[in-house]
């Protein structure tokens, strides 16, 4: 395998993504958005990350954080309900994605983070985002404090939190993403689009699955998001874990009880991932990624590494978007 491997198989199914898997962003027909008798199926009760939560109406002006968050809303056909999105400029180019005519036809609020005052300006209704996906305490920007300003939110269940203390993960990574849409669809009354979706990204996966490496053959895979004291990997409830292991690999840190989250080099070694798994995003290149990995002496032995093993996905791949299952599809490629 080449030095550093971007699997081509992405390209081609998100462009059947884009024909099979919701890819119209026009909003819903024949709908009413009012409260009561007049509106539909409302009122409609959801559980989010373990609250029961009630909506009277389909929220009008979200606010979404980051670039995966912003996709589902897209992905959904939910452009139309939405005041506008914040995400840094390094996604990668959004007019080549499926989902290019929500980005057209929505505002980029802002490239830096978001907060109070940003949303507030927007006349937000509603703010979809997730703990460490916008939502800290240490930023004062929580669910409680925009119910304080009259404003709702909705949390990415990739980010639940499981009451260990901040460590996130309630259910599998693909279940947290069809748990959202199933969700959502509810919350603004798009259910058979929800479920179309899903049962589309369901059959991608199975089509993946179907021809990735099995038994003896599924490499051990790890998955480096960035760092060099101390990597940032993914443990059992993040986007990889899934994705790496549907894809005919075998996740070597499925055994750490939360999302996106930091082990030691030393472990890294011991447990000899044969493939390594690059999330592109930020101001470090895959390429210098790639470098640092080839050239860090305590990695020299580890079988990737000598083998020039190294996969790239992006970012957007990799955390909790409609963009998993081409994900899983073109990792299978690249493991096969």
């Amino acid at each position: 395998m080449p030095n550093l491997v971007r699997p081509a198989a992405l390209a081609v199914v998100l462009a059947l993504a884009a024909t099979g898997c919701g890819a119209d962003i026009s909003s819903p027909k024949g709908k009413t958005d009012g409260a009561g008798p007049s509106g539909g199926p409302y009122p409609v009760t959801i559980e989010n990350c373990g609250e029961k939560r009630t909506f009277d109406r389909a929220p009008q002006r979200v606010v979404t954080n980051d670039v995966g968050i912003t996709e589902i809303m897209f992905a959904l056909g939910l452009a139309d309900h939405m005041a506008g999105y914040v995400m840094p400029d390094d996604k990668g180019d959004l007019t080549a994605v499926p989902w290019k005519d929500g980005y057209r036809k929505t505002k980029w609020l802002s490239k830096e983070r978001i907060n109070k005052e940003l949303v507030l300006d927007a006349r937000a209704d509603l703010v979809f985002a997730g703990w460490n996906y916008g939502f800290s305490e240490g930023e004062g920007f929580t669910p409680d404090a925009l119910r304080k300003v009259g404003i709702d939110s909705y949390l990415l269940s990739e980010s639940c939190r499981n009451g260990q203390g901040k460590a996130r993960g309630v259910m599998a990574p693909l279940d947290a993403l069809y748990t959202d849409l199933r969700n959502l669809g509810k919350v603004f009354d798009v259910e058979d689009r929800a479920e179309t979706l899903i049962a589309s990204f369901r059959e991608q996966v199975a089509e993946a699955q179907a021809k990735a490496p099995k038994g003896a053959d599924r490499p051990r895979v790890f998955l480096y998001d960035s760092g060099e004291d101390k990597p940032l990997t993914s443990g059992a409830y993040a986007g990889p874990h899934d994705i790496i292991t549907k894809a005919g690999g075998d996740h070597v840190m499925k055994d750490l009880k939360d999302s996106w989250t930091t082990v030691g080099w030393e472990t890294v070694v011991a447990r000899d991932p044969e493939v390594i798994v690059i999330n592109d995003y930020g101001d470090t290149t895959a390429e210098q990624k790639r470098r640092f990995l080839k050239s860090y002496p305590p990695l020299a032995n580890v079988s990737a590494v000598k083998n020039d093993r190294i996969v790239v996905l992006d970012y957007v791949d990799l955390v909790e978007s409609p963009r998993n299952p081409a994900a899983v599809a073109a990792l299978a490629a690249a493991l096969r």
